[in-house]
């Protein structure tokens, strides 16, 4: 069997280093906002080429502080993409903010400048891009129109940890952004686990604030805050894939280059590097009109396959009052094509080559 991840073969290597940290942790029985935690937050500071980067208990949670912190509330909208995971959107409305979806690059998948700068209205206040799959988004020309109309920039960047454009990581451009640690993230915890980054002194103090029950101080709150703290045996395992992320992402693109050197002959669309930014693979995302051909010759052959996002959100039940009349061409035509194959650090060549054996086998027949 072939899984999306491989995440027991991430673990054979860290395996004693992250044990020896999580026996030293409950050792100390510092379990909150511990040595770990802090040392993870310093060292993810310095990777990203952030000021600060602090640690909360998911990417949603990030998003959502984040924010919070740039003072985004009720009745303003912030411009995003409806072809992501729904929390990007969840996190807009649980400040009493409107998601407006706008369309995407086709090649991409991710929103553009033109796209943004048409939706703006004079309740816009935030642009809230995703950096889909991996794929940088255009940063220059976005923070262009965010600086044009003075609105706030806040990156997505659940998907994109160590992916960088021009020199600078993603998530280090905008006002603040969130990254998310799911475990099957490129940089995944064992559990749920998130980070704002911001270069803003008065950001950071803010998220700090409300990660933390809306406390500076113990027992005097000034803020109604959150129970949202990045635990400390998560940090542990966090400290340790950190130091190895350069190379996780370079074993992803490896396999993602062969891939699409393998298939560049079938009637399929591999995924698009444009060249402003250095993907990093968080999915490999193809697409093909034979899609549920391919996905059900994989599962044949003990393959796993998934597809990333089959409804986008501005046809999701829960926006569908907000949307009515909203198309999204490109968005649409994506998810009804699109389709995901394994792509982690440890996949290998040989396995590479027998997922494209399988999906030639649906084009030979």
């Amino acid at each position: 069997m072939i899984p999306m991840v491989n995440l027991k073969a991430q673990y054979a290597e860290i395996k004693d280093e992250v044990e020896q940290g999580l026996a030293q942790t409950i050792e100390n029985c510092s379990f909150i906002l511990g040595p770990n935690v802090q040392a993870f937050e310093k060292e993810a500071a310095e990777y990203l080429g952030v000021k600060h980067a602090i640690g909360v208990a998911s990417g949603t949670d990030a998003l959502h502080l984040a924010l919070l912190a740039e003072g985004i509330g009720e009745g303003d909208e912030v411009i995003t993409t409806a072809f992501t995971f729904i929390a990007t959107a969840e996190a807009i409305r649980y400040v009493g903010a409107k998601p407006v979806f706008v369309d995407v690059d086709p090649k991409t998948y991710n929103i553009t400048a033109a796209t943004i700068e048409a939706a703006i209205t004079d309740k816009t206040t935030a642009v809230m891009p995703v950096h889909l799959f991996g794929q940088p988004v255009d940063m220059a020309a976005i923070k262009a129109v965010c600086d044009k109309h003075n609105l706030k920039l806040i990156e997505d960047c659940a998907q994109s940890f160590g992916a960088s454009i021009a020199g600078k990581q993603t998530g280090s451009i905008g006002n603040a952004a969130g990254y998310s640690f799911f475990p099957s993230k490129n940089l995944g915890a064992f559990g749920d686990g998130g980070l704002v980054g911001t270069n803003s002194d008065a950001t950071a103090e803010m998220v700090k604030q409300l990660r933390n029950h809306g406390s500076k101080v113990r027992y005097y709150h000034d803020v109604v805050g959150f129970n949202s703290r990045l635990d400390e045996m998560q940090a542990v395992v966090l400290r340790a894939k950190l130091k190895r992320i350069d190379r996780y992402n370079e074993s992803r693109r490896h396999a993602a280059h062969l891939y699409s050197e393998l298939m560049a002959d079938l009637p399929i669309e591999t995924p698009y590097e444009d060249g402003i930014g250095v993907h990093v693979y968080h999915q490999y995302t193809l697409l093909s009109d034979r899609r549920d051909e391919i996905l059900e010759a994989l599962q044949a052959k003990q393959i796993a396959g998934s597809v990333f996002y089959p409804v986008p959100l501005h046809q999701q039940n829960v926006f569908k009052e907000d949307c009515a009349g909203v198309s999204l061409p490109a968005t649409e035509a994506i998810a009804a094509r699109c389709m995901s194959l394994p792509i982690c650090s440890e996949l290998s060549d040989e396995s590479v080559k027998e997922i494209v054996a399988v999906i030639r086998s649906v084009f030979a027949g």
